[in-house]
């Protein structure tokens, strides 16, 4: 029987295993990670993340080969294949802060497993790491091996939260990356082996290491550059009365283009975009490539000019200040169907408008008041270190209410702004919204997913990203 085990029980480690355990009944699967809460959390009713289908897997492979545990080392010394899924944050001071990976969790995962291991191991790569990473980390393995033959492999996620078991019951693709030797290409065939058990082979591509490391990177990048495209056309359709839904919609048409990732949007969230590129140009910085760095580092630059512009706009709106006024936010994860508030561009508009003395009152279906709270009061690039490195306990920011209903947040706002697209928010009354608000009310929303001739109609004044603006936002211009 094949033992794989998995270090990192989060948003890559946990579904990722479960998918691998059910598709592959005769493979025992161990997560294990350190954090005895996490592992409690995925042993229990209430798993620690929310992601749609995943609790029925769960549920159906636990205790049969699906298990979840904290005794790290054991599991390790036992697995043939071992998946390492955790964390790699960008740095936060020291050579290359703000852009480098921060490797230090990878790299004491590599020494504990060239520690305990008493057999010949295949070591997957499953963290989004920079490339060559592998290198270092069978330098680690092979200088304390103690004869014991390891086998690095790269096998890149490519989920989307939200889609996460659908997009690993059915992938695009699954690349595997590995050393070009005969041990290599046989530790490439042993997982292709596993993941042959559900995805068709000509799905799964093989590839040398650095090639499936890079293109982790790179395709995160490309997706990115797509949204940041579309919201710098966004800008420019609201200044000349083009509506960007209709461009993306013309342009998607194109076959060579597809039009998929060209939603104009308020901004990209996500633990991995900005991470990822800000990787991505610190590479090519170290590798001499200054031109490439300043490229794509472009595509940060857009979004945070997106999240900027929107903030502008409310302000600018409401006679130009939102001092004392209260301000409905409609939906704080960085996407619908998640409860991740990673990088979400909901921080950057809420600390925008609190940083104009705004009373903020939120509502996200899945974002508790604790998890707001803290991202609010963090600094940059702290959410992606362990907790115990965390702020304690996070002081509240006085001008920020959480609730638990969209019409209890509207109540006696002067304005609403839709930050995530949850399906609910195209069923709320509007209406009565509108009765209980100061007027003039207006609606500012950051994913077009409202019907804005209907809020018109109710009397609302509506901003819509990338879309001819009302006479009445004309007269009052945002200055960016």
């Amino acid at each position: 029987m094949v033992k794989i085990c998995c270090i990192g029980a989060g948003y890559v480690g946990g579904p990722t295993m479960a998918i691998i355990a059910l598709k592959c009944p005769a493979v025992e699967v161990v997560v294990v990670d350190i954090s005895v809460a996490r592992i409690t959390a995925w042993n229990s009713e209430q798993l620690p993340i929310y992601e749609p289908g995943l609790d029925d897997v769960v549920k159906e492979c636990r205790g049969r080969n699906l298990f979840f545990s904290t005794d790290v080392e054991r599991h390790v010394a036992e697995a043939d294949i071992i998946f390492v899924s955790v964390n790699t944050p960008t740095k936060t001071r020291g050579l290359g802060a703000g852009k480098a990976a921060d490797l230090t969790y990878w790299e004491s995962a590599a020494r504990m497993i060239a520690d305990v291991a008493k057999s010949d191991k295949i070591v997957v790569e499953k963290s989004t790491v920079p490339v060559k990473t592998a290198e270092a980390i069978e330098k680690i393995l092979t200088h304390n091996s103690k004869g014991i033959n390891f086998q690095i492999l790269s096998n890149p996620e490519f989920l989307a939260e939200g889609t996460a078991i659908q997009d690993l019951l059915k992938p695009d693709r699954v690349l595997i990356g590995g050393r070009e030797t005969p041990e290599g290409r046989a530790a490439v065939e042993a997982l292709k082996a596993v993941y042959a058990q559900w995805v068709p082979v000509e799905r799964i591509i093989t590839t040398n290491l650095w090639s499936a490391e890079l293109s982790k990177l790179a395709a995160n990048a490309f997706l990115a550059q797509r949204i940041s495209s579309v919201n710098a056309i966004s800008a420019l359709c609201e200044a000349t009365g083009a509506d960007v839904t209709e461009v993306a919609y013309a342009v998607g048409r194109d076959s060579r283009i597809g039009p998929k990732f060209l939603n104009a949007s308020v901004g990209f969230g996500g633990s991995c975009f900005q991470k990822d590129i800000l990787n991505l140009v610190y590479i090519c910085e170290c590798n001499g490539l200054p031109e490439v760095a300043t490229y794509w580092k472009q595509v940060i630059k857009i979004n945070d000019y997106q999240k900027s512009r929107f903030v502008n706009r409310v302000v600018s709106s409401m006679f130009n200040t939102v001092s004392g006024k209260k301000v409905a936010v409609l939906g704080f994860a960085f996407k619908k169907d998640t409860g991740d508030t990673r990088e979400t561009p909901a921080i950057d508009v809420c600390k925008g408008l609190l940083g104009d003395k705004a009373a903020i009152s939120i509502y996200d279906p899945q974002v508790t008041e604790d998890q707001i709270q803290r991202d609010l009061t963090m600094n940059k690039f702290d959410w992606d270190h362990p907790i115990h490195l965390q702020p304690m306990s996070p002081t509240a920011v006085k001008q920020v209410s959480v609730v638990w209903d969209a019409y209890e947040a509207t109540r006696g706002a002067h304005a609403v702004c839709v930050l995530t697209e949850w399906d609910e928010f195209r069923a709320l009354d509007f209406q009565r919204i509108y009765n209980q608000m100061q007027k003039p009310a207006f609606i500012f929303d950051g994913r077009n997913v409202l019907d804005a001739d209907l809020l018109r109609r109710i009397g609302f004044i509506v901003y819509s990203i990338g879309k001819a603006l009302d006479p009445w936002l004309k007269d009052m211009p945002a200055v960016a």
